[in-house]
């Protein structure tokens, strides 16, 4: 997957947002477990001084005694990280736990909350003390004591880093299910894209015209933008044919003419004269086909596509009330919903070319039929009449060829460059005396 596929991008920047949140999520917790857990040894410490100041009591010579103990024997074991000392405000130490042994806690101050000292401790450790200065009652002299009770606040940090590495596991387990998540939102969120892919691919196959509504909020505008791209192409490519139209009708007349005059003084033997003037008329002509091939490869946009059937019955309508035309039987046998990949005039254009040669030449009947044909369709035209010699074919096929006296010689030339423009072509044949049969072979739509 490349680094330009924007779902690599979006799960990548998923990515960074759950490691980050899952970083801060464990800091976070491992921070609140710290804050709870000196809370709880607040509460003990606190719990420590109050039975150390319910246990003083005045000496037999006036000095200060404990009437017992604290029940913890971890103030009894030396070096053991729990510690409790008595002493006077800025003064000497009075009384202190066996855990001390031989040292002594130098609280600077006295407070209701518990602070961190470090390399406080016998061994340099930090320490969480809680000193608080308590006066005696006056049957006791009314004296002011400095009770501190400290533990070691290594403790609390090896319980942070216990509880982190207990969390990673959950913390690893969470983050798995947030990607595969971030996973499933980033596909369903590009579906909409695939969606307008398909509608595309639709469009470029003819099997569609628009990509039309149904889209969520944020790429219903893109669609409709599409849409009115899609619209403007299309008014182009009508305003391209129209004006290779006016350009090819405006420039057949005088076409005619040159290519009669030429004929002309071919016939007188003006030889010079009449290449001189077959130059000028194919001149003309390349100017006419490359534009008419501008325009017909435009109209090959997407979802160009004529219906067979009902382009020939509106041929037959008009070709029918001819002079030609009226005095044969037409026979159709094309069957609904056949369509070709090209455009409709212009299927028009190469089928009422060849109906209308077919009809001069043809006895009594001509008929047109349409058969699929792996992915195209075979469009042929069928008369009864004299047909073309095989050696004659090239002849018929070419621009200005002439087989008669009669015509341009310039209908099936244009039937074949719509067929070919569109990716087909057209066949003579079979043909001989009494049948003659023209086939445009175009693709499916």
């Amino acid at each position: 997957m490349s680094f330009r596929s924007l779902r690599l991008r979006l799960l990548l920047a998923g990515l960074a947002s759950i490691l980050l949140a899952l970083g801060a999520a464990t800091f976070g917790l491992a921070l609140l477990f710290e804050r709870h857990a000196e809370r709880q040894v607040a509460g003990e410490l606190q719990a420590v001084a109050e039975g150390l100041v319910a246990r003083l009591e005045r000496g037999p010579g006036g000095g200060w005694a404990l009437a017992s103990q604290p029940v913890d024997p971890r103030y009894d074991r030396p070096l053991s990280g729990f510690y409790w000392q008595v002493g006077q405000p800025g003064g000497a130490v009075l009384l202190r736990s066996r855990s001390l042994w031989d040292a002594e806690l130098a609280v600077p101050a006295a407070g209701p909350e518990p602070y961190r000292m470090p390399s406080a401790g016998p061994e340099r450790e930090t320490l969480l003390v809680l000193a608080r200065d308590v006066v005696m009652p006056s049957r006791m002299g009314g004296a002011t004591l400095r009770i501190a009770v400290a533990r070691d606040a290594t403790e609390i940090a090896a319980a942070a880093a216990g509880f982190r590495r207990n969390l990673l596991p959950y913390l690893g387990l969470i983050g798995a299910v947030l990607l595969l998540g971030s996973f499933a939102q980033l596909s369903v969120g590009l579906r909409p894209l695939v969606a307008v892919r398909r509608r595309l691919g639709a469009i470029r196959s003819g099997e569609a015209a628009r990509l039309g509504d149904g889209f969520p909020s944020e790429i219903q505008p893109l669609a409709r933008e599409l849409d009115a791209l899609l619209d403007q192409r299309e008014r182009d490519i009508a305003a391209a044919r129209a004006r290779a139209a006016d350009l090819a009708h405006g420039l057949k007349t005088p076409l005619q003419v040159l290519l009669g005059e030429a004929a002309m003084l071919r016939d007188a033997g003006a030889e010079a004269a009449a290449e001189s003037v077959g130059e000028a008329a194919e001149a003309m002509r390349r100017h006419v086909e490359r534009e008419l091939g501008r325009a017909r490869r435009a109209a090959r946009g997407p979802g160009t596509s004529a219906a067979v059937r009902y382009v020939a019955e509106r041929l037959l309508r008009v070709l029918s009330r001819t002079e030609d035309g009226a005095r044969v039987a037409w026979h159709l046998d094309i069957p609904e919903g056949l369509r070709v990949a090209l455009h409709e005039d212009d299927l028009a254009e190469a089928l009422g070319t060849l109906a209308e040669n077919a009809a001069r030449f043809a006895a009594s009947a001509v008929t047109l039929s349409a058969t699929p044909e792996a992915g195209q369709v075979i469009v042929a035209v069928r008369d009864d009449g004299p047909g073309i010699a095989e050696a004659d074919h090239a002849e018929a096929l070419r621009r200005g060829g002439r087989l008669d006296e009669g015509g341009t010689g310039l209908g099936l030339a244009i039937a074949r460059e719509i067929a070919e423009g569109a990716g087909g072509s057209l066949r003579l044949g079979p043909t001989g005396p009494g049948r003659m049969t023209v086939s445009l072979v175009l693709p499916a739509a």
